[in-house]
Order: structure tokens, then C-alpha cells, then sequence
């Protein structure tokens, strides 16, 4: 990557999956391994950053529920900004660009200025997590349908996720440990059986990995006792239960 100040960088919006290195793309590796700048968010995974050459520029815009580091808007114009002064700029996020990603809104701030975009999707944070928790998030048996939605956003108790979750459905909850009591409470009020199965999957596809599975109704007791931190997901459904299910087929079938 030169940086020519006679021409307009790049922007690579460069998805970094759910935070095992062995799970970006080929192309990902490729473009952090020849990075000069990369702007990147707090939960990527500091194995993943290791692959950035030393002497690279790094810019963290890390966001949490409390504090952002910078604003999304000031995040697009210093995107659009380092372009135009040619530099090509590895915009690293977890997951995938364009799930929860907010990579839709920086694209739209580089096309509007001029500059080029470029998306290099990654593992999604639900595909790996339930990947890594070996939890089909669809199931012949259980599950045909599956939703993602954000659980930490404005106007959580207006929005409307009836016949989002139930029999034969599977919903994936984003950035919804803060508030899994809410979410609880609200899935129960639409009709959501309170003995629903859940799980929650925290630091997927890493080292420290836990799957925590409960009930819907224990949903915020569970998060809370465990003292479940972020990066995690939360996974609805009867996908949670089968490999429970096969275990305990395994003992009665020892037993018998």
C-alpha cells in the first residue's frame, strides 16, 4: 500500500470474524499484513492486530455501552479524511462490515465524499459463535428461520420482535447482555414460553470461550451471576438444547 499524495486512498471496510485469526479470510490477512493505517475496533482480538506490520499507524475507535472513543460521524470523516490524503486505510471491525457494523453508514460517507470503498466481509459474530458452540442455528428438527437483532439500541421496548423467536425459529441477539432482562420480559410478553431454551456464548472462537445455557426466564439472572462480559451473544431457540439433548441420550443409553 503506498501512500501517494497525488491520488485518493482506498478504504478497506475488512470484516476481522468473531476473533480467532485462523477464521479471517485470505484477504483480510492479506491486506492487514501490507497495512500502514488501520482504524479498528476495541473487541478485535489482539492476535488479529499482531498480524498488522510493526511501524503501522493504529487508530482504535473502540465504542461501549458507557463511552465511545469517537462518534460515528467523526469515525466517517476520519475515514474519508486519511483518503483523500492518499492514504489507503484498513477500516479492521469484529464479525462482518455490514452486521451490525454500522460498515453501511462509512460507505455511504466514502462514496459521498469521492473516495473508494472496498468490503471484505468476514465470519459474522453469530456464525462463529455457533459455530464454535456447536449450535446449529438452523436444525431440519428444530429450526428453519433465523433472525439477528441488536439488543442494545434506542427504543428497545418499542420495537417489535413478535414472531421473531418461538418453535422452529432461531434468534440471535447482538450486543444484548446489558440488557437481557429487557429482552426477556419482552419476548415473554409477546408469547415466548418462559422455559424457552437459550444460550449465551461469550469470547466465541477464543481461548476463553464459555457457553452458558439457561431458560428464557433465567435469561438476566444467568448473565448476571456469571458476570458475562462483551464480546457475547445470545442464541434463542430449541437449536440451543440438542446438544444437551444428545447428551442426555448418551447417559440413558449407558445406563440402560
Amino acid at each position: 500500500m503506498d501512500n501517494a499524495a497525488n491520488r485518493i486512498g482506498t478504504v478497506f471496510l475488512v470484516g476481522a470474524g468473531p476473533g480467532d485469526p485462523d477464521l479471517l479470510t485470505l484477504r483480510a490477512a492479506r491486506l492487514l499484513g501490507a497495512a500502514t493505517l488501520v482504524v479498528h475496533d476495541g473487541l478485535v482480538d489482539p492476535a488479529i492486530m499482531a498480524l498488522v506490520p510493526e511501524g503501522a499507524r493504529l487508530v482504535s475507535v473502540a465504542k461501549s455501552r458507557a463511552r465511545h472513543t469517537m462518534q460515528q460521524v467523526d469515525i466517517n470523516a476520519l475515514l474519508v479524511r486519511e483518503a483523500l490524503a492518499g492514504h489507503n486505510v484498513v477500516r479492521l471491525k469484529g464479525g462482518d462490515p455490514f452486521i451490525f457494523g454500522r460498515g453501511g453508514e462509512e460507505a455511504e460517507a466514502c462514496h459521498a465524499a469521492g473516495v473508494p470503498v472496498q468490503v471484505v466481509p468476514g465470519v459474522s459474530a453469530a456464525l462463529g459463535a455457533a459455530a464454535a458452540a456447536q449450535i446449529p442455528l438452523t436444525h431440519r428438527d428444530s429450526a428453519s428461520i433465523v433472525s439477528f437483532v441488536a439488543g442494545q439500541c434506542k427504543g428497545l421496548s418499542e420495537q417489535n420482535w413478535a414472531g421473531l423467536a418461538g418453535v422452529g425459529r432461531t434468534l440471535v441477539i447482538y450486543m444484548g447482555v446489558a440488557t437481557s432482562d429487557a429482552i426477556a420480559e419482552k419476548l415473554m410478553a409477546d408469547g415466548l414460553a418462559p422455559d424457552m431454551p437459550v444460550a449465551v456464548i461469550e469470547n466465541a472462537a477464543r481461548p476463553s470461550m464459555r457457553v452458558l445455557r439457561g431458560a428464557l426466564a433465567g435469561l438476566g439472572a444467568l448473565v448476571a451471576e456469571e458476570r458475562v462480559k462483551s464480546p457475547a451473544l445470545i442464541v434463542i431457540g430449541e437449536v440451543t438444547a440438542r446438544e444437551q439433548a444428545h447428551e442426555l441420550m448418551k447417559i440413558a443409553e449407558s445406563a440402560a
